[in-house]
C-alpha cells in the first residue's frame, strides 16, 4: 500500500478511535496502542508530556522506558526546545541521545502543540536504521495535526466541566 494512502487511514482510524472521548490520558493511551499495531518495524511508541522544563512519561507502547527527560536534552527534548520534529537515521550518532532502550536505532519525535504551546511529543523508535522516511514523517505529521486538534477538545471539555456548577 502506498503510505501516503496508509497514513491518510491510520489518521481516520485514530479519529474513529477518539470520537467521543474527551480524555487525554485514555486518548493519548489509544493513540499510543494504534500506532504499535499498525507501525511495521517500531518497538516502541509512546508520549512524554511537559512539566515545566521536563517530559515525563506518558502512556506508551513497549518495553520500560526513561521517565524524565530535561527538556532540551536528547531527540525528544531538543524536539520540545526547537518545536520541530526529529527524524533521526541513527541515534547513535544523534549528540546526547538519551539510550531509553539500546536495541533501538531509528527515532522519530513530533511535538503536540495545543492551542499554541507544546505540551508533549509523540516519540517512535524502531531497532531499523534509518527507518522513518519523508513519507512517514509526513504521515506522522499530519496525524498528530488531527491528533492536536482533538486534545484542544480534551482541554475544552475538561474546562467546561470543572466550571459548570
Amino acid at each position: 500500500m502506498d503510505k501516503n494512502k496508509f497514513y491518510q487511514e491510520l489518521a481516520d482510524s485514530l479519529m474513529a478511535l477518539l470520537s467521543g472521548e474527551y480524555d487525554l490520558i485514555a486518548s493519548l493511551a489509544n493513540t499510543s496502542a494504534l500506532l504499535y499495531e499498525r507501525l511495521d518495524n517500531v518497538n516502541w511508541v509512546g508520549f512524554y508530556l511537559v512539566d515545566d522544563d521536563t517530559l515525563v512519561l506518558g502512556p506508551f507502547q513497549g518495553k520500560i522506558a526513561c521517565v524524565r527527560i530535561p527538556v532540551g536534552k536528547g531527540v525528544c527534548g531538543t524536539a520540545v526546545a526547537n518545536k520541530s520534529i526529529q527524524r533521526i537515521s541513527d541515534v547513535h550518532a544523534f549528540p546526547g541521545h538519551i539510550a531509553c532502550d539500546a536495541t533501538s536505532n531509528a527515532e522519530i519525535v513530533l511535538p503536540l502543540e495545543v492551542n499554541g504551546q507544546v505540551i508533549g511529543v509523540l516519540d517512535i523508535d524502531s531497532t531499523v536504521f534509518d527507518r522513518f522516511d519523508e513519507n512517514d514523517e509526513n504521515g506522522l505529521k499530519a496525524l498528530v495535526i488531527r491528533l492536536c486538534n482533538h486534545l484542544e477538545q480534551c482541554v475544552v471539555s475538561k474546562y467546561l466541566q470543572q466550571n459548570v456548577t
